[in-house]
């Protein structure tokens, strides 16, 4: 069996936490917090356990309960084999023939179709990244929030990101019978505006923030930044600057754009860096918001040439491993595309899935993370380079933007940790950034504000 060895600051956590069956681990990223949430639940000691994380997240829980914690059956609640052995190993112990203390592990988009865990009972419930249900209004956290857990655990390196409204459906998991009305109405500074023939209510700041600390403390919240515990490399930033195009400048003029594809297809080099038949025009027709959010972003993105073509020098001018953040598949089909011309082994995770053979294997590997399945999750300390293809925005996008840098900067880093930027000037990817800096989230009413 292998132990594991935890730090200072963790042990302080723990220990801060003595005695309390209710608990969460607001660590700043990159401070351990697996390490610390697997031996609460280890120290609780129930029979019964159920860790809630992101998709992409199930395979290191399971090899790290399988690693220091042999004496656990873990199992994997996605797939439908082991999730029946995992019921009937439930219902096992509520029968009293108790076997061995299991844990069954699940991601948050699954977890509400799977209606036998809203029966389970006397069990440890530990959610990762529990910013995540912070909406209390999605199914997801509708159904988490119903659960009757006998422990808790919670984990999150940005509980609010700031924004201290978003910690009221943490604080019911931890044992505060506080509405949600109570809560806004001692924490939340708000005003009404109007917005057309509507008024909306807006957070404008916040009141009482040390009370609500120190209650949260005593119901067994940990704060931790990284500063306040240990001393980690610096961190360097670098914006690359690209032209905007004559295509995006017209189709936020106009709404609409009917794009000649043919010129992504080769650099001024004449190299050719896609190689697949293409569809050589594109109708990008922005009727609504959404649409043109969604075509603006792709403009400045997967069908800006010179920004691939920034990518693509960035990649040749290092033989060190390199991360990658992206947001769209076609954006990962291209910039993948470039890396093999380039003879680059790849690594990726994304909503489809994972593969960390090049990273783990290959020293000038390029890895590719989708913000939504990797951002908030993972250990890629073996690089010290992160490139922004594009950013995250609306909803969620400063936890994300957030989350990111650390994948990089945490315990075990040695380097330096280099962030390069591959910015649209005069598009409203400079103002994203701008935002995400502030803990601001470029929303979708204000897209409209940033681009004539």
């Amino acid at each position: 069996m292998t132990f594991p060895i935890f730090m200072e600051h963790q042990q302080k956590a723990l220990n801060l936490t003595e005695g309390h069956n209710r608990v969460a681990y607001y660590l700043d990223m990159g401070l351990g917090k697996t390490f610390v949430g697997a031996e609460k639940i280890y120290l609780l000691n129930n029979d019964v356990n159920l860790l809630i994380c992101q998709k992409s997240k199930i395979d290191d829980w399971i090899e790290h309960f399988n690693t220091y914690y042999p004496d656990y059956s873990v199992f994997d609640l996605t797939e439908k084999p082991q999730a029946a052995k995992f019921r009937e190993a439930v219902e096992r112990d509520s029968s009293q023939d108790k076997d061995v203390q299991i844990i069954g592990v699940i991601n948050y988009d699954l977890v509400f179709r799977r209606p036998y865990i809203a029966h389970i009972s006397n069990f440890t419930l530990m959610l990762d990244e529990s910013s995540l249900i912070q909406n209390e209004t999605a199914k997801r956290s509708k159904f988490i929030l119903k659960l009757n857990p006998e422990s808790v655990v919670l984990l999150s390196g940005t509980p609010t990101a700031g924004k201290y409204e978003r910690l009221w459906s943490q604080c019911k998991l931890l044992g505060w019978d506080i509405s949600k009305k109570a809560f806004w109405n001692s924490y939340v500074d708000t005003k009404w505006v109007e917005q057309g023939e509507f008024k909306r209510e807006v957070v404008i700041g916040y009141k009482n923030v040390e009370h609500l600390k120190k209650k949260l403390a005593g119901l067994g919240a940990v704060f931790m930044k990284t500063e306040e515990v240990m001393n980690l490399p610096e961190q360097v930033e670098q914006i690359i600057y690209l032209k905007s195009t004559k295509e995006y400048r017209y189709f936020m003029k106009h709404g609409y754009l009917d794009l000649d594809t043919r010129n992504l297809c080769q650099f001024k080099d004449d190299s050719d860096f896609y190689g697949e038949d293409m569809t050589s025009h594109i109708e990008l027709i922005g009727d609504n918001s959404l649409t043109k959010i969604l075509y603006a972003r792709q403009l400045c993105g997967q069908y800006h040439r010179e920004k691939l073509e920034a990518f693509k020098d960035l990649v040749e001018s290092t033989e060190d491993r390199l991360i990658v953040f992206y947001n769209f598949k076609e954006e990962l089909r291209r910039l993948k595309a470039i890396c093999e011309s380039l003879h680059r082994e790849v690594s990726f995770v994304n909503g489809a899935g994972r593969s960390m053979y090049a990273y783990e294997e290959i020293p000038d590997s390029v890895t590719f993370i989708q913000y939504q399945a990797g951002a908030m999750g993972g250990n890629f300390q073996k690089a010290n380079k992160v490139i922004y293809y594009t950013l995250p925005l609306g909803k969620g996008s400063c936890d994300l933007w957030e989350q990111s840098k650390k994948r990089i900067h945490r315990i075990g880093q040695e380097n330096t940790c280099f962030y390069y930027y591959l910015l649209v000037k005069g598009s409203f990817e400079e103002k994203n950034l701008a935002a995400l800096k502030k803990g601001k989230e470029l929303t979708d009413e204000l897209f409209e504000k940033y681009d004539p």
